[in-house]
């Protein structure tokens, strides 16, 4: 059970990352997933922040172990998680649960949406197997961009 959860949530990331469509008469086009950053609840003061689709996105890269953040919040005094910049990430199966580390700190647990449209961090789930309620929980929405290469 475990190998299969922790599978799961590894080929969605692969699978949604990208793909490649390739015909010898059109240009070869990437799809890419792109998991925008919507809301921030939680911690210590009890935000509740909202973000629009595109101002703070985080682009997987299973095959490297890359997580490329753009963040384009400005406002300092909102929750937004991480700075923009290339993060090494993994991820690590405890059944039932999923946990994501970056940057060699474990950022809470992931849950996947069963439409594979949505995805929660919650900070308040961790592997050591603390629950609090002082971290952050972070939703994600997918989009997609097609690009010519």
């Amino acid at each position: 059970m475990k190998s299969k959860l922790l599978m799961l949530v590894c080929c969605f990331f692969m699978l949604t990352n990208c793909s490649i469509d390739k015909n010898d008469d059109t240009p070869e086009e990437i799809t890419i997933a792109q998991w925008n950053l919507t809301h921030v609840s939680g911690g210590i003061a009890g935000v509740d922040i909202d973000f629009e689709l595109g101002e703070i996105i985080w682009v997987f890269d299973e095959y490297n172990g890359v997580l490329s953040i753009g963040n384009t919040n400005t406002d300092n005094t909102l929750e937004d998680g991480l700075d923009s910049g290339e993060y090494s990430f993994f991820f690590t199966e405890d059944a039932p649960n999923v946990y994501i580390t970056i940057s060699g700190t474990e950022r809470g647990s992931i849950t996947v949406s069963e439409d594979q449209k949505h995805f929660i961090l919650n900070q308040n789930e961790t592997l050591s197997g603390g629950t609090g309620a002082d971290g952050f929980i972070y939703e994600f929405e997918k989009t997609t961009v097609t690009v010519e290469i």
